[in-house]
């Protein structure tokens, strides 16, 4: 594994300690809507703009949040990185601004937003399967059916016959196998099982798919900065996470075969070639829980902001309308700089489009 600049990873692990604290040292929001919501009575100088939800893309949004103050310093947006279901869960009850999740919400869900709900694509990106095995930095391969086993705890040793055949060249140590599993409500967790039950007929009916689901085995620990370090501080751990978090840490990642039986590791080459499947509905609600293309890896998603159709400060509709236009213009550069994948342009056009909807 390419070895990334000390000043960059430690930047990484400076904004991991920051997304696991501001859930902690944020409360509410001070827009102008109702309930916990503020009113348009903010200071003169600044307009504050709350948001919670997914950690997949919190190091960007994070990243975007903090370069759009040099843009306008009159607005500041805080962001929690809470993971999906809790920011959907604060998005419907109105203490927040807006959210941000890796799974787009559902017509029911949608349903109990009054004021109406816009859903914009703004990156997207892969989802790694890290392990933490002594001597082996690199090189470990799991085939389809192995990695459902593994998190099925079918398979729970590491020199089980299955994964020595594949990795005939590794010399793999003698350990149980730890399984670690997303305990929030994870957006993550929601790609990876949709990956996992695409495959496997036997997990999509007797486990699902979901943010949050009964794991038949393994610990489960929070975000994907507690799966990652979890990954860096247990030896025989296996996980999945987010593949920035993966690259930019430093993890250990296996190469997954996809459905054309090629064993492929998360780059953001293969990963876009995954992402090019996805055909964007009305709503650009959308997944690909199996692509089909050569040379694709196999667990991708988009994640999205979401945002109300209706503000009752017309300060919080332009705001927040400026802010993710930026981010889906100038903003694409640093997703690919951080190993996020930029939109495509015809996405990007549709989720301005999108944009359109957010009145006051």
């Amino acid at each position: 594994m390419v070895q990334l600049p000390r000043l960059r990873r430690r930047e990484m692990l400076l904004s991991l300690l920051a997304a696991a604290g501001l859930s902690a040292c944020q409360r509410g929001s001070r827009s102008g809507q109702a309930g916990p919501v503020a009113d348009s009575q903010l200071a003169a100088e600044t307009l504050l703009i709350n948001g919670a939800g997914a950690t997949f893309p919190a190091p960007l949004y994070l990243r975007w949040f903090s370069d759009y103050r040099q843009v306008d310093p009159k607005v500041e947006i805080n962001f929690q990185p809470v993971g999906s279901a809790a920011g959907i869960r604060q998005f419907i009850d109105q203490t927040v601004d807006f959210a941000a999740s890796d799974v787009a919400m559902t017509d029911a869900e949608i349903a109990e937003v009054k004021r109406g709900v816009v859903m914009i694509p703004m990156t997207a990106g892969s989802i790694a399967v890290g392990y933490n095995l002594p001597g082996i930095r690199s090189g470990l391969k799991l085939s389809r059916s192995v990695l459902v086993q593994i998190f099925r705890g079918q398979i729970t040793q590491w020199r089980d016959p299955q994964i020595l055949a594949l990795n005939p060249d590794l010399e793999i140590p003698d350990l149980p196998i730890a399984v670690c599993y997303r305990s929030d409500g994870s957006g993550t967790t929601d790609t990876f099982t949709r990956h996992l039950a695409a495959i496997d007929p036997t997990w999509a009916s007797e486990i699902g798919v979901g943010m949050s689901l009964e794991w038949p085995v393994g610990i489960g620990v929070k975000g994907n900065e507690g799966m990652s370090a979890q990954m860096l501080l247990s030896e025989g751990v296996i996980g999945y996470v987010e593949s920035v978090y993966a690259r930019d840490l430093d993890l250990s990642v296996a190469a997954l075969e996809n459905r054309r039986g090629e064993f492929v590791l998360p780059t953001p080459e293969a990963s876009a070639l995954a992402l090019s499947e996805i055909e964007l509905p009305d709503n650009l609600r959308a997944f690909v829980p199996d692509p089909a293309g050569a040379g694709a890896y196999p667990i991708v998603t988009y994640t999205w902001i979401l945002a109300y159709r209706q503000y009752r400060d017309p300060a919080m509709a332009n705001a927040l309308r400026a802010v993710l236009r930026w981010a889906l213009s100038e903003g694409q550069a640093l997703a690919a700089e951080m190993d996020y994948l930029p939109l495509a342009e015809t996405v990007v056009a549709r989720s301005l489009e999108a944009l359109q909807l957010i009145q006051s």
